[in-house]
């Protein structure tokens, strides 16, 4: 089994599933229409060219790092500057990292992973706004899309890394439920992010089975800041001299 593993960081992400009229909201995770969305950019496939190779992929993605949600508002007039549009809200995760794989046939990957390096329409993050940085794609691995999102090291920036944690920082890891199949933990979601068409004239999506897991990352260093360690019990006394004035017989 081959799986393409790539990166998804940038100031900015959103990734919509429900978005309707004024609101225009994201997930908290990258959705499978938009992943497949950028591989048929990278490619130079059009909206109504088909995409029925692409859905045949299985996808799963691991929160490195979650980020946090924030919102804007969007206004926009007409070209004749006379009318005003519908103020909208739009929300972005901002800081996020993701590690997301794809799994499927050699030679599909090693075409995408090609086109992905050197994309023939510019890729974003869900939203045009939303430009990656780079590398976005990690190369290929020889191993099942599960073993694959498990084993690669972990993403996330140093001082996210750094933040003091008791106990190890769990990625939440959300797969097509027949790729976590391995694995008899965790909870299984409906997701509604599988793009049947991205004609704007008829787009379409349909639902699929997600597998919620966890991976354990790390903790914070061992050498991280600890503003206890002057109460240490080496530390200065302030009783010691008064004890050595005044022994006790």
């Amino acid at each position: 089994m081959t799986v393409l593993l790539l990166r998804l960081a940038g100031p900015l992400q959103s990734w919509g599933v429900k978005s309707r009229f004024t609101v225009r909201a994201t997930e908290l995770a990258p959705t499978k229409s938009g992943i497949i969305g950028m591989l048929a950019a990278a490619v130079g496939r059009r909206r109504t060219d088909p995409i029925e190779d692409l859905l045949s992929l299985r996808f799963g993605v691991r929160k490195d790092q979650p980020g946090r949600v924030i919102r804007d508002f969007h206004t926009a007039r007409t070209l004749d500057g006379k009318e005003s549009m519908p103020l909208s809200d739009r929300y972005y995760l901002a800081d996020a990292v993701f590690l997301a794989g794809i799994e499927g046939d050699t030679a599909l990957l090693e075409g995408l992973d090609e086109a992905l390096r050197h994309p023939f329409f510019p890729l974003y993050l869900g939203r045009r706004s939303c430009p990656p940085t780079h590398p976005v794609s990690l190369g290929l691995r020889e191993a099942g899309l599960l073993d694959a999102l498990r084993a690669e090291p972990w993403l996330a920036a140093q001082w996210f890394r750094k933040q003091p944690r008791h106990d190890p920082f769990d990625a939440e890891l959300l797969i097509d439920q027949e790729a976590g199949s391995g694995d008899p933990r965790g909870t299984v979601l409906n997701s509604r992010d599988v793009p049947l068409s991205f004609d704007p004239r008829r787009r379409d999506y349909g639902f699929r089975r997600v597998k919620r897991l966890h991976v354990p990352m790390g903790t914070a260093p061992a050498d991280a800041h600890d503003p206890m360690a002057e109460l240490s019990a080496d530390a200065h006394d302030p009783m010691a001299e008064l004890e050595e004035a005044n022994p006790c017989s």
